[in-house]
């Protein structure tokens, strides 16, 4: 595999594990503190909302910075890389909490593209991406996190430990 396609791969790694940790510690330790305290914007809504959290965040940085570490990288790129994918969780959050969303509620498209975009951009020249690889490294994290989010709600109703509000 050449260098380059090893970037964008790693790249996509490091933002599915940025945007995954924060669920996957909600699924196996429970609920956490929101970050927003439960506070509402002038609209009377939720800024966030609950499923947005300083354990989320805190395991999102940490978790990613690690990992990028362990891939080779130096650790201000598996920081930035985590940074720019909370900052995209959070102004998805912040969008849709305006628009009426639930929290957790799925808006494809919405969801996944500043996730992925963000973050791409802030590591673009650091690991000598052009812009065909971010509009490549978009695509398959949209379709990833669609199926893996489908995927582990399916599991999840099997197991009992989900239900449609």
């Amino acid at each position: 595999m050449s260098p380059h396609w090893s970037a964008t791969l790693t790249l996509l790694a490091l933002i599915l594990l940025a945007n995954g940790l924060p669920a996957l510690l909600r699924l196996l330790i429970g609920p956490a503190r929101p970050l927003d305290g439960g506070r509402v914007w002038v609209d009377g809504r939720p800024l966030l909302g609950p499923s947005k959290t300083w354990r989320g965040l805190g395991v999102a940085l940490a978790g990613t910075t690690l990992a990028g570490l362990a891939l080779g990288l130096h650790w201000t790129l598996g920081l930035k890389v985590a940074l720019g994918a909370m900052v995209g969780d959070l102004m998805v959050s912040f969008l849709k909490r305006r628009r009426g969303h639930r929290p957790s509620a799925s808006v494809p498209l919405l969801d996944q593209v500043p996730e992925a975009l963000i973050p791409g951009l802030l590591a673009k020249a650091e690991l000598g991406l052009g812009w065909w690889d971010l509009a490549v490294l978009v695509l398959a994290f949209v379709l990833l996190d669609l199926i893996l989010t489908d995927l582990a709600k399916r599991l999840l109703r099997a197991s009992g430990r989900f239900r449609r509000s």
